[in-house]
């Protein structure tokens, strides 16, 4: 008898349950909200934040002769967020490619006094000034704040490989007599190396001046800078 009572007693509960929920149950699916609840609601999304770029350090001091015969320096770039490449006039491989990407780097930063491009020749017994500003009429550059610089080789290789690590040196034995790095170094306002991480959360350090994707970041991370 009282296996009964308790029997009919469990039954009675699980019909008011039922006449109590299943109405907003059928409400929540007919409004597509069958998983939100007031404790989901009030999780807030973690958001990773985009816009920090690694600091790597400061970039190396220079001081050479662009192609208007004019004493160009790091400090000739204080306050402006840069862009700076070693590559050489006659180059046949990479070259032309990097000259590419730097020209639609100049292009999406036309016109903003706080930024500026470097280009520093490995070959300097050959990229006279005059040599520079006749290349720079070629490509079409029109930017006043894109200095293409000459001056001393072992200077300039010691500037490369040591200063910066990007590796820059001559071989006879390949076309063209040098070899050096297709890699573009990005310097904020302060004269600090930046760069961002890898899908690895590793810094790249420089970015890939050979590849699309490596030019639509440094445009990108260009921005960030130019916002700081």
């Amino acid at each position: 008898m009282l296996k009964n009572k308790s029997y009919i007693g469990i039954s009675f509960i699980i019909l008011i349950f039922g006449i109590y929920a299943v109405p907003k149950i059928v409400e929540r699916i007919k409004n597509d909200k069958v998983v939100q609840g007031d404790r989901l609601d009030r999780v807030n999304p973690i958001t990773a934040n985009e816009d920090q770029l690694i600091k790597i350090g400061p970039a190396p001091k220079f001081e050479l002769i662009n192609q208007d015969n004019q004493k160009i320096t790091n400090e000739s770039y204080k306050g402006k967020v840069y862009v700076l490449e070693f590559f050489f006039s006659t180059c046949p491989t990479i070259c032309p490619k990097m000259n590419q990407s730097m020209l639609l780097i100049e292009k999406k930063f036309f016109g903003n006094p706080n930024f500026g491009i470097v280009s520093i020749t490995i070959d300097p017994e050959h990229d006279t000034p005059q040599v520079l500003k006749d290349h720079s009429k070629l490509l079409g550059v029109k930017s006043s704040n894109w200095n293409f610089l000459t001056g001393d080789k072992a200077y300039i290789f010691n500037l490369a490989n040591k200063g910066f690590n990007l590796y820059a040196g001559e071989n006879k034995k390949v076309v063209g007599g040098f070899e050096h790095s297709g890699l573009f170094a990005l310097i904020d306002k302060n004269g600090n190396i930046r760069c961002r991480n890898d899908d690895f959360g590793n810094p790249i350090l420089y970015y890939d001046g050979l590849d699309k994707k490596g030019v639509r970041n440094i445009q990108q991370d260009i921005n960030i800078l130019l916002k700081e």
